[in-house]
C-alpha cells in the first residue's frame, strides 16, 4: 500500500509540474498557417518594471508561454523610467536579457526592442530586432530613428489617434513622420491598441504601405486587463517562412501581417482573405434526401468568433443570412439551390474582418455537392 501511494504521490507530482512548465492555458491562441506561410502570434508592445509597467520581465514571458504566443518583445521606453528610485538600471537592455533568460527553455522568440517615447508629434515608436537599446537613447528624435534604422529595426508607431496626444481621436501624420517613412525609419503601424482600434490608422497605413500591428501595450496583467473582461490579448499574426527570428523579420518588413483583437480581424486584402479561408474547414455536403436543400457543416480551427454574412445567390433555410461561426466550432448550414447542383459557389463575407475602414473580405469555397 505505501508503494502504490508512493507512485500514486509522484504520479500527481509529475502531472503537475508538466502543467506549470508548459505554462499553457485553456484560452492558449491558435490560428492556422495560411498557404505557403507559418502564422506566428506575436506581441510587440508590452511594459514591465523597467519602465512604466507593475510586473518583472519574467512575468511577461510566463504569460506569453499560457497565450501559446511564438514571439514578444519587452518595448520599455527609453526616456520615460518611473520607478528609476526603486530600480535603478542604466543599461536599457536589461529587460530584454532577463526576458531572454526566462525563455530559454522554450519555444517562444524574444525579440530585441524599445519605445522612443516622445511628445507629439513625434509621438511613441516601437524599435524591434535592435542590438542596443542604449544606443538609441539620444536627445534628438530623428537621431533615435536613425540609429533604430542603423541597428536594422523595425521600426512602428505606436497608437497614433492616442488622444492626449491628438484630443480629436484621430490620427496626425506629420511631417515628422512622414520624413521618418521617406528616409526607410518607419515600417508599420499600430490599428490596435490595447482594446483600441482605430479605422483612421487603417486608412493611413494602407495609403503609406505601413505594416498594419496590433498589440496589448499591456502595463499591468494580462488576465486582469483582457481575460477578466472576456477578451484575449491584442496580437499581430505574422506570415513568416519558418518559426525564425530572421523569416519573422523579414515578413514584418514585407507587410504579411493581419492585427487580431478576438473576433476583429485587420489587415491587407492579400493577407486576410487567405487567414480567413484557412480559418474555416468545408466539411461534407449533401442534399436532404428528396429536397434541394444541402446540408454544409463549417468548423472553425481559430481562436476568433468569425461573423459572416451569406452572399450566395441562394438563401438559407432554418440559418439567418448573418450568423457567427464560433472559435473552435462548428455551425450547420442548410442552402436552399432550389434544384439539385453538383457544385455551388460558398461565398460568405467575413463581416468582423476589415481590408479597409468599412470594408469586409469576401471569401469563396468551390463545393461538391453529394446527391
Amino acid at each position: 500500500m505505501k508503494a502504490q501511494a508512493l507512485f500514486f504521490t509522484l504520479l500527481v507530482s509529475a502531472t503537475l509540474f508538466a502543467q506549470e512548465h508548459s505554462h499553457k492555458s485553456s484560452g492558449a491562441l491558435t490560428y492556422p498557417d495560411v498557404p505557403g506561410y507559418v502564422t506566428l502570434k506575436t506581441d510587440f508592445h508590452q511594459h514591465t518594471v523597467f519602465s512604466d509597467g507593475n510586473v518583472w520581465p519574467t512575468i511577461r514571458i510566463m504569460e506569453a508561454l499560457r497565450d501559446n504566443l511564438d514571439a514578444v518583445s519587452l518595448t520599455e521606453h527609453l526616456e520615460y523610467q518611473p520607478h528609476s528610485a526603486d530600480i535603478p538600471h542604466p543599461d536599457r537592455n536589461r529587460a530584454y536579457e532577463i526576458a531572454l533568460q526566462e525563455a530559454k527553455d522554450h519555444d517562444l522568440m524574444v525579440i530585441a526592442g524599445s519605445e522612443i517615447t516622445r511628445k507629439a508629434p513625434m509621438g511613441h515608436s516601437n524599435a524591434i530586432f535592435i542590438s542596443d537599446a542604449n544606443k538609441l537613447l539620444v536627445d534628438k528624435a530623428e537621431d533615435a530613428f536613425a540609429a533604430a534604422k542603423k541597428q536594422g529595426a523595425f521600426v512602428f508607431w505606436n497608437h497614433p489617434a492616442w488622444h492626449p496626444q491628438n484630443p480629436t481621436g484621430n490620427p496626425n501624420l506629420s511631417d515628422f513622420q512622414k520624413n521618418r517613412i521617406k528616409n526607410g525609419e518607419l515600417h508599420g503601424m499600430e490599428v490596435i491598441n490595447d482594446a483600441d482600434y482605430t479605422e483612421e490608422s487603417l486608412a493611413m497605413a494602407l495609403e503609406n504601405n505601413l505594416t498594419i500591428m496590433g498589440t496589448s501595450d499591456i502595463h499591468g496583467l494580462v488576465d486582469w486587463r483582457f481575460k477578466e473582461n472576456g477578451h484575449a490579448r491584442p496580437i499581430t499574426l505574422v506570415f513568416a517562412k519558418e518559426k525564425t527570428p530572421a523569416s519573422l523579420k523579414e515578413a514584418l518588413f514585407a507587410g504579411r501581417t493581419v492585427a487580431v483583437f478576438n473576433e476583429l480581424l485587420v489587415g491587407k486584402e492579400e493577407n486576410l482573405k487567405p487567414l480567413i479561408k484557412s480559418c474555416i474547414e468545408i466539411g461534407k455536403a449533401s442534399y436532404i434526401s428528396n429536397t434541394s436543400i444541402v446540408r454544409l457543416e463549417l468548423k472553425n480551427n481559430s481562436s476568433s468568433d468569425l461573423l459572416l454574412q451569406n452572399k450566395m445567390p441562394y438563401n438559407f433555410y432554418s440559418n439567418p443570412p448573418l450568423f457567427t461561426l464560433p472559435a473552435q466550432g462548428s455551425i450547420t448550414l442548410q442552402i436552399k439551390t432550389l434544384e439539385q447542383k453538383e457544385q455551388i459557389i460558398l461565398s460568405l463575407e467575413a463581416v468582423g474582418a476589415y481590408i479597409a475602414p468599412k470594408q469586409h473580405p469576401t471569401i469563396e469555397w468551390e463545393i461538391n455537392v453529394e446527391n
